[in-house]
């Protein structure tokens, strides 16, 4: 009976070893977070790998909360640059509804995830244990090229810090949250750079505490093509390096954000806070339309959006790149 135990062990070793096939079916079955460590260490994905689930990776991601993140910016003026559903789609090849695929643009997302400057923070969502329908479906669909472009070892802060419509709890929470975050520029100049009809704190009280606003207007729509006349208007012009630059630009944003960063600006990639402030300011339950700002989350939000009767929003217009 020991020698036919011993002799089924052989056979089942020469099995392993001989069919590749055979071993990850069998370690599928009985380790399933195998290919997670695997995808993590050596960056390659089998297609034996498409049933595992990598949430044991994901849980692992050094992930800095986001009244932490928001800190990080106050205190130690830390730039930021936010990955989200639209940076990550363009990295991998994809169109989204505001900015096509630009291969230009993909390369400088990846240079700019993989960075590692002292004074800009990386900014990613948490991406497990998502409630959010579309951020499920979203890790569900990506979930294997999320894992070969994220670093298990880099400490990322929560790109959620503008999102506080409904990833906060309640609206005495929102308010502190979102008078804690006006600290960041307190008495400070500041340079919005924003898509059209964006119109960031137009209407509302967002940037009342500032000592002063300026605006670069960019197309709302595919905003990258006025990526590199952005960074000439910098250069030729002696902007004081304590401006504070706010910038709503989609995957632009987070690309000019490190670049901004780089030349001595405190630079903040912060698109949806205003309109996230908005549904909170007009205590809705949802998401709606906003009849003189564009939303790109609602249907019908960027159309027939009316103009702007507050006249010093034209005052503050430094250039227009649309």
């Amino acid at each position: 009976m020991d020698f036919y135990k011993f002799i089924s062990k052989i056979i089942f070793i020469i099995i392993l070893v001989l069919n590749e096939k055979f071993i990850l079916t069998y370690i599928k079955k009985n380790y399933i977070y195998f290919f997670c460590e695997k995808c993590a260490n050596e960056k390659t994905i089998s297609s034996e790998c498409y049933k595992c689930e990598p949430d044991l990776f994901f849980k692992s991601i050094k992930l800095i909360s986001r009244g932490k993140t928001v800190n990080e910016l106050i205190e130690n003026k830390k730039s930021i640059a936010r990955f989200g559903d639209g940076e990550f789609k363009i990295i991998f090849g994809k169109n989204v509804g505001f900015q096509i695929y630009n291969k230009t643009l993909k390369d400088k997302l990846l240079k700019v995830l993989k960075s590692n400057k002292n004074n800009l923070l990386i900014g990613i969502p948490q991406l497990y244990n998502m409630k959010n329908k579309h951020w499920v479906d979203f890790i569900e669909k990506y979930k294997f090229e999320l894992v070969k472009i994220i670093n298990k070892n880099k400490v990322y802060y929560h790109s959620g810090i503008t999102r506080i419509f409904h990833q906060l709890s309640n609206r005495t929470i929102i308010r502190n949250y979102v008078d804690n975050f006006k600290r960041i520029w307190n008495n400070r100049n500041i340079l919005i750079i924003e898509g059209e009809k964006t119109r960031m704190g137009i209407g509302n009280d967002l940037f009342n505490n500032t000592k002063s606003i300026k605006r670069i207007i960019c197309p709302t729509i595919n905003a990258f093509k006025a990526y590199y006349r952005i960074l000439r208007y910098f250069k030729k012009n002696n902007i004081d390096r304590e401006t504070l630059i706010l910038i709503a630009l989609g995957p632009t944003a987070t690309v000019l954000s490190y670049e901004l960063c780089k030349k001595g600006f405190q630079s903040l990639d912060l698109g949806h806070l205003d309109i996230q402030y908005e549904y909170f300011l007009k205590n809705v339950t949802h998401e709606i339309k906003i009849s003189n700002k564009y939303v790109n989350e609602v249907s019908g939000g960027s159309l027939n959006i009316s103009p702007v009767k507050d006249k010093n929003y034209y005052k503050q217009i430094l250039v227009k790149f649309t």
